[in-house]
């Protein structure tokens, strides 16, 4: 989900190999390291693959046609947009970079903030922790920032459900819910416009999404750049009884420049939704 200057990336990487080469204490400390980190206190394992689309998708799904279901949630989806604007809340992101198989972080990225209203009911997010960031092979771009906004807590509503492709996959059963499994892929690429593809989840009895699975798209390679975006899987809690909003995305992933892979870990958490209920005005960017 980062963006790598392709010379730089290939000079970093050959510089750490011929260090490991040249550096038998080095070496030595990586044989000694486990072969893998504990898990860390709610950490998402990786997710399996999704099922794979039936060569001839039903028409109907519980006496319910496909095209109703796809309608309801993205008609849910809609309506939980405008409520989440009417909520306050507290979003974490932190953001490791390191050589694929390697457990220790080389770089970090951290920014806490708030998602709050000024008295005059205008929404902003207020930034109350972000140290210098350490990354050294990675860099954050504005595709980056946007897709921590936008996509990774996607939101299917019916306003953009036509530049999409829906297609059912299947039923699965999450904890204790009964849900309908989509593939959803952009039907066109626009400039300039970021999507999502991949896999969503809808609880099959109040059509809500509560899991998603997949990445930002497209990535951007142009004038010797590379801009790629990882695999990510998001989850959605009930929070208000109707509406179940994001809490937690996780993202491991190898990012496969030209000049090598980098291994990028992500964690999002979204926490304290507190209803504040107004009409809200939306100013991006400002922090005090």
């Amino acid at each position: 989900m980062k963006t790598s200057k392709l010379r730089y990336a290939h000079f970093v990487l050959l510089f750490v190999i011929a260090a490991l080469s040249l550096s038998p204490q080095i070496v030595g400390a990586a044989a000694q390291s486990p072969s893998s980190a504990p898990p860390q206190q709610g950490a998402t394992p990786a997710p399996p693959a999704p099922a794979a689309t039936p060569a001839t998708p039903p028409t109907q799904v519980n006496g319910i046609p496909v095209d109703d279901i796809i309608k309801k949630f993205a008609a849910h989806e809609s309506e939980f947009k405008i409520a989440r604007n009417n909520y306050t809340y507290k979003q974490s992101v932190d953001i490791q970079e390191s050589l694929p198989g390697d457990d220790q972080a080389s770089g970090e990225y951290q920014m806490e903030s708030e998602i709050v209203f000024t008295p005059e009911g205008h929404r902003y997010e207020n930034v109350t922790y972000a140290p210098p960031s350490t990354l050294k092979l990675l860099m954050l771009t504005q595709q980056d920032m946007d897709d921590i906004e936008n996509i990774q807590p996607f939101i299917l509503t019916t306003e953009d459900l036509p530049k999409y492709d829906v297609t059912y996959v299947g039923t699965e059963h999450i904890d204790y819910l009964n849900t309908y499994v989509f593939h959803v892929a952009p039907k066109k690429i626009e400039k300039n416009q970021r999507y999502f593809q991949g896999t969503v989840w809808v609880d099959d009895q109040d059509f809500a999404v509560v899991k998603s699975d997949g990445k930002a798209v497209p990535d951007i390679i142009s004038h010797g750049q590379e801009n790629l975006f990882p695999r990510f899987i998001t989850y959605r809690e009930n929070i208000e009884g109707k509406f179940w909003f994001p809490t937690y995305t996780h993202s491991d992933d190898v990012l496969h420049f030209s000049g090598g892979g980098i291994r990028q870990r992500m964690t999002i958490r979204y926490a304290d939704y507190k209803y504040y209920g107004v009409n809200v005005t939306i100013t991006p960017g400002k922090t005090k």
